[in-house]
């Protein structure tokens, strides 16, 4: 484990080196902001542009109060949407809390496919008595994003046993530049998307499945060529994250990367002009 949080560390370094990464100003004219919420190991991503907020994914059900707290400190009382890239607890489990936290949520996203399609969604679930009602999204659907796009590029079909697999991947454009969010998607879903052609560049990778080994190919990487990967984990909940194989492959493609656990509050990445930013919170 020495070995892993060695390389986290020499990557992270490799940051202050490079001149298209330095301290996130604040916002102004055409920005596109990603917040990696550290929520221990679980997502929680706070995507802003122009008027638009969205939360990709609330994290687990007993870490809300992390979530929570990054919320208020940002300032957070309006959400455009919140979407759900999957059912996994460590994805779905704040939602409940949230729905009924008192911030306004304008809408709520969730894919449209799921391990236990015979059961009511976990969504449902969650939003049940709070008069909202999920929307349900696959590949090719957009969703609005003031000053910039947001496209959903998976899932193309469902995985009746993994749930990982059924994860929506989105891009996210503006600021001159792309983030791609990946969800917890594994190597068949990855496979899956590559084959269709459906993986772009994007400047800004969130790496799939918490640094997971089953998850993040080479392949994908010549694909995506990123500038800047994110992990969102914690080593101590899930020792075998990030795995030392993703970490590796990410260092010989000579992109330095940026882990939730590293941080107290999370890592802010801003797209402007082109140029990336990055502030640890």
């Amino acid at each position: 484990m020495k070995q892993v949080f060695c390389l986290v560390l020499s990557l992270c370094l490799c940051l202050s080196a490079l001149p298209f990464l330095s301290a996130a100003k604040a916002d102004s004219g055409d920005t596109l902001s990603l917040l990696a919420i550290n929520i221990r190991k679980g997502d929680a991503l706070l995507l802003r542009s122009g008027k638009s907020v969205y939360l990709i994914d609330t994290g687990k059900k007993g870490q809300y109060d992390l979530l929570s707290a990054a919320l208020a400190a940002e300032g957070i009382s309006r959400l455009t949407g919140v979407i759900i890239t999957h059912t996994d607890g460590d994805h779905v489990g704040g939602l409940k809390q949230l729905a009924n936290s008192g911030i306004k949520i304008e809408n709520v996203y969730a894919s449209v496919y799921f391990v236990d399609e015979g059961k009511k969604h976990p969504v449902e679930k969650a939003l049940k008595g709070t008069g909202l009602k999920a929307q349900y999204l696959s590949a090719g659907d957009t969703l609005p994003l003031d000053g910039g796009k947001l496209s959903v590029l998976g899932p193309v079909k469902a995985d009746p046993e993994k749930e990982n697999n059924n994860s929506l991947v989105l891009l996210a454009e503006g600021g001159g530049g792309s983030m791609l969010l990946t969800g917890d998607m594994e190597f068949p879903e990855e496979a899956t998307l590559l084959d269709k052609g459906l993986i772009p560049h994007a400047d800004v990778l969130k790496v799939a499945n918490h640094g997971e080994d089953d998850a993040t190919s080479a392949a994908l990487l010549l694909a995506v060529t990123p500038r800047l990967a994110v992990i969102s984990t914690n080593t101590e909940d899930e020792p075998d994250t990030p795995s030392s194989r993703v970490l590796r492959l990410l260092s010989a493609h000579n992109i330095p990367v940026l882990v939730t656990q590293d941080a107290r509050r999370g890592i802010l990445i801003t797209l402007r002009n082109g140029q990336i930013e990055t502030e640890i919170r």
